[in-house]
């Protein structure tokens, strides 16, 4: 199978703030598979590809399992464009059994472990998901009438299921279907906070500009590189992280299985030695308060990526002063696949979300679709070669986010003379307290740079009487106090950073904050507890 051949007419261009084409020239028969059987051709095979705890793993032993998956899957008569549920965590098998469907023709979908039972049924009841790839960690979750086929991996299969050894059965050789690059290739799904979960589809061909785009001229990736993403496969940013991004630069991705502790992910980059490092802003506070980041070695890496949230002042220099790296901050969403608004390692602003990426084209207007000028708030749109062009049968809601190419986020930013992006809160956050309009985010973010605040969250709350009031939920350093006089000293800190009348009316102190599957706060079950 060729794969794509892209001009490499792409790099830093921050005058230009990242607006200018990436063009990628397909062949017709192109299949996003050849991102991992490239490396067979071009020589690769004894490099290894995935480290892990279980052993490391060279791209001709992924490439062979990769087949076998390939070749299993056909044997069930599954037919072009059948989707295959993917409830798997960070291993071998994940990346062996996505380009094993790829290269049938076949349709993974990347699910997020966390989900329960109910919203599993209702993904295999939405797709239509003909065979599902479950581990070992997760199979109680999962019922044998879910689907016509349950294939378990890393353990041994229930009655009704198929496990390990059948796979291994399979033949390690296949020929790799050709589907072109506008074919239907994987989905992920939306995270459901506004609703039940989207199916966001994407192409063949998305992989490939995301590479082009972010991965090349941010990355620098060569085949001495080890990507560790501590996000999941099943979020896009780890996806890229994880598997596009290393692939196709015939390097190696370290794959952390179960959950992600900062102790579990220092021993990791002191054992594994990563040179690239993506994490999120609650990830990289939770590192840098752990006891063991005193001793931690991170020798190894050259680079470190935050996305998914902001990144705070006091997080950014602490990390600096403590390892020496400057953590590169950006903004993706799952409808892009990636990155498309970062800063570069050579020049930031902290705070920012970054300039466009090459490929991708950005643009801020008012609620009407008017364009905004620099330094005026405006809702963001996107446009790009992976952006995503349908939600799996929810007509209604691809025609309001998916427009003439555009994807319109709901997201409010400022532009700033240089490109830069600043993150506003969302269309719909402005709330009304005590007569005035308020953004939640913005008190959120000034009260987490208090020097008590290890973390918090701000949403807006109805009273009994139908009033909104903001309440702060605070997880404090261990040198803050919980009690009234800590709450009058946050809000005081707040209402003298902004205006009198922004400040949380309610402080609820508590150990941990909830968070979703892709370590973001929670906010929707913050919101549940109400006041």
């Amino acid at each position: 199978m060729t794969g794509f051949q892209s001009p490499r007419n792409v790099g830093p261009n921050h005058d230009r703030g990242g607006l200018y084409p990436v063009e990628i020239n397909f062949p017709a028969d192109y299949n996003a598979a050849s991102l991992l059987f490239d490396n067979i051709t071009a020589g690769r095979s004894g490099r290894i590809a995935i480290r892990s705890d279980l052993g490391d793993m060279t791209y001709g032993a992924l490439a062979a399992e990769a087949c076998r998956y390939r070749n299993a899957l056909a044997s069930l008569g599954l037919d072009r464009g059948d989707r295959v549920l993917l409830f798997m965590d960070d291993t071998p098998a994940y990346a062996a059994a996505f380009f094993g469907a790829l290269a049938g023709g076949l349709v993974p979908m990347l699910i997020n472990t966390l989900s329960p039972a109910e919203l599993i049924r209702f993904f295999f009841e939405d797709s239509d998901a003909r065979a599902a790839i479950v581990d070992h960690a997760f199979v109680e979750a999962f019922d044998p009438g879910l689907c016509e086929t349950i294939i378990v991996v890393n353990g041994p299969a229930p009655d009704g299921m198929k496990g390990p050894d059948w796979i291994a059965c399979f033949p390690d050789e296949a020929a790799i279907a050709p589907v072109g690059p506008d074919a239907m290739a994987f989905w992920m799904y939306s995270s459901g906070s506004t609703g039940r979960p989207k199916g966001v589809v994407h192409n063949h061909r998305d992989i490939a500009y995301t590479i082009e785009g972010y991965s090349a001229p941010v990355l620098g990736l060569t085949e001495a590189d080890c990507c560790f993403s501590v996000p999941k496969i099943f979020f896009a940013y780890g996806f890229g992280n994880s598997i596009s991004f290393p692939f196709a630069a015939g390097a190696s991705a370290l794959l952390l299985s179960g959950r992600p502790t900062p102790e579990r992910i220092f021993e990791q980059i002191a054992r594994h030695r990563p040179t690239v490092l993506f994490g999120l802003p609650t990830l990289y506070t939770a590192m840098i308060k752990d006891a063991a980041s005193e001793a931690a070695d991170l020798a190894s890496v050259r680079l470190c990526i935050s996305a998914a949230e902001i990144l705070s002042e006091d997080v950014f220099e602490t990390w600096r002063r403590r390892f020496g790296h400057r953590i590169v901050e950006g903004l993706g969403s799952t409808e892009v696949l990636h990155i498309y608004l970062t800063n570069w390692p050579e020049k930031q602003k902290l705070g920012s979300a970054g300039q466009c990426a090459p490929g991708y084209e950005v643009k801020l207007t008012d609620r009407d679709g008017k364009p905004v000028a620099d330094g005026e708030e405006g809702i963001m749109w996107v446009k790009g070669g992976s952006n995503a062009l349908t939600y799996w049968n929810r007509p209604d809601k691809t025609a309001e986010t998916m427009r003439d190419g555009w994807i319109w986020t709901g997201d409010r930013f400022t532009r700033d003379a240089d490109g830069f992006y600043f993150f506003r809160g969302r269309a719909d956050d402005l709330v009304k307290i005590s007569g005035q309009w308020v953004y939640p985010l913005e008190i959120e973010l000034t009260l987490a740079e208090h020097p008590k605040v290890r973390e918090c969250a701000v949403l807006a709350l109805q009273m009994a009487d139908r009033r909104m009031t903001l309440k702060a939920w605070v997880v404090t350093e261990s040198g803050g106090e919980p009690g009234v006089a800590l709450t009058a000293e946050l809000q005081g800190w707040v209402k003298q950073a902004l205006l009198p009348y922004k400040y949380p009316r309610i402080v609820e102190y508590v150990d941990v904050l909830p968070k979703t599957g892709t370590d973001k706060i929670d906010r929707q079950a913050l919101k549940a507890r109400g006041l």
